[in-house]
């Protein structure tokens, strides 16, 4: 049968497009609230003020943007490692379609105001059980083709989307258990402290599988194939993934301090967390050292620029991140905008770069073409986005660190030094830095969609031959 000689592509063409296409919208809503902040006047009506778009906004850039960004990757890097076709284009089908009907159903109820308001969990309950089924099929599909692969080895990106795709479903199903009252309205089937817990339970784990093991994933693949060099350790791979979904999963409850979870609970969350930070660094110096001998490459090359600056942004996230649960540095960034610039420079800087980069590596392959339309306006999407992101972290960190040093200084008398008003005036400067540093990134994401459209119309879609494996390798 002639299918079964050629990778099933046409499932990572689709996702690869709707990744561009989401990363537009999601970042674009971003923008938006970002200048609803600066000026209140644009809160229009019900549907569309910041509590109605923010949330539209994160599901839209994680789950629209970086999901499918997932997706291609995955079917792709499962493909090519293990020799074989996916093991079912028709489910594979169905995965991309029910996925781009819960993005769709998300933008719909999301500004109507029909949510469970559990952060990244905000969809209702018949969508919840959409993405469940989704993520099942999802499952099948990877695992099925890990099942019938020709090759005897499992490559170690395989390994973290694996983790993430089985992390994920058990993170979506317990925190999503829910007593449905009506067609849109749910109850959480736990209560008060409880829910509170299993939510940054999978609050935080769906940063650590959907937002950091799932693109380890692509970095583990399209970085040594963009530099033309073996992963530097394989061994330290391994160790790194072992470490990582061990730790990853008990470090929720830092985003509990100072709440009424118990003061144990926190503290586990507290230690795992500044654990964490040696597997996240033996990741990023992994990815970073594969370049050994192929440096002279990031002069010429902006997919690895965009590739090889991600894990910058990955060191440094996982780095802020475990010094951001010492509770004696949360008491002081506890509800600021440095979580928001800390949550920025992990999902614009890694997951954005790293997802970014891997487009542009795949989109030519998936369109028979040797590279992108034109490397001129990757390098300039590469300029765009590095100074937005950095415009937007450091705005944000001044601006947290502001509001937490004023909120927390008291008169001699023990009242507060400042009315709530003045750390908004304060602050207020720094939130148009941030609105401008969204901007250039959004700016970037429209150059990299026109010269997406370009090399697309200039191509024309292939299907690579699965390559006859002759002798069987011991």
């Amino acid at each position: 049968m002639e299918t079964q000689s050629t990778y099933n592509y046409k499932v990572v063409r689709q996702f690869a497009i709707m990744t561009v296409v989401w990363g537009i919208v999601g970042m674009l809503v971003g923008v938006i609230i970002a200048a609803q902040l600066v000026w209140p006047d644009l809160n229009f009506g019900p549907w569309f003020h910041f509590g109605r778009l923010r949330p539209l906004h994160t599901n839209a850039v994680i789950f629209a943007f970086g999901g499918c960004g997932l997706f291609a990757t995955s079917y792709y890097v499962v493909q090519r490692t293990c020799n074989v076709r996916l093991i079912s284009d028709k489910l594979a089908a169905f995965t991309f379609w029910g996925w781009q009907l819960v993005i769709v159903l998300a933008a719909i109820t999301l500004p109507l105001g029909l949510t469970t308001s559990k952060e990244y969990a905000e969809l209702e309950w018949p969508i919840k059980l959409l993405i469940a089924v989704i993520w099942i099929v999802y499952a099948i599909v990877f695992f099925g083709t890990i099942a019938i692969r020709k090759v005897k080895h499992i490559y170690v990106a395989n390994w973290f989307y694996g983790a993430f795709i089985l992390a994920v479903a058990l993170l979506h199903i317990v925190n999503s258990a829910f007593v449905p009252v009506s067609l849109w309205k749910s109850y959480s089937a736990y209560s008060g402290a409880v829910d509170a817990m299993v939510q940054w339970w999978y609050g935080h784990n769906a940063v650590g599988f959907f937002l950091t093991a799932a693109f380890l994933g692509m970095m583990y693949y399209f970085i040594p194939k963009q530099a033309g060099r073996p992963v530097y350790s394989y061994r330290l791979s391994v160790v790194h993934f072992w470490a990582l979904i061990f730790t990853y999963m008990w470090a929720g409850p830092h985003h509990l301090h100072y709440t009424s979870l118990p003061d144990w609970t926190q503290s586990v969350g507290m230690v795992f967390s500044l654990v964490l930070l040696a597997p996240s660094w033996g990741g990023m110096i992994n990815g970073i050292m594969t370049l050994s001998g192929a440096w002279h490459k990031l002069r010429t090359d902006p997919v690895l620029k965009f590739l090889v600056v991600s894990l910058s942004f990955y060191g440094m996230s996982t780095f802020e991140g475990p010094m951001m649960s010492i509770k004696t540095v949360n008491a002081l960034s506890h509800y600021t905008d440095w979580t928001i610039g800390h949550v920025h420079s992990g999902a614009l800087g890694w997951v954005g770069f790293i997802t970014i980069g891997s487009m542009y590596y795949l989109i030519p392959r998936l369109f028979g073409r040797e590279s992108m339309f034109s490397l001129k306006l990757v390098e300039a999407h590469f300029w765009l986005a590095t100074v937005g992101v950095v415009l937007y972290i450091a705005a944000l960190w001044i601006s947290g660190v502001t509001q937490g040093l004023m909120w927390r200084a008291l008169n001699p008398d023990g009242t507060l030094t400042y009315a709530f008003v003045e750390a908004v005036k304060a602050t207020y400067p720094y939130h148009f830095v941030r609105l401008l540093g969204g901007f250039l990134y959004l700016l970037g994401m429209f150059l990299m969609a026109y010269n997406t459209f370009r090399t697309v119309t200039a191509g024309r879609a292939v299907d690579a031959k699965i390559p006859a494996i002759t002798a069987h390798a011991h």
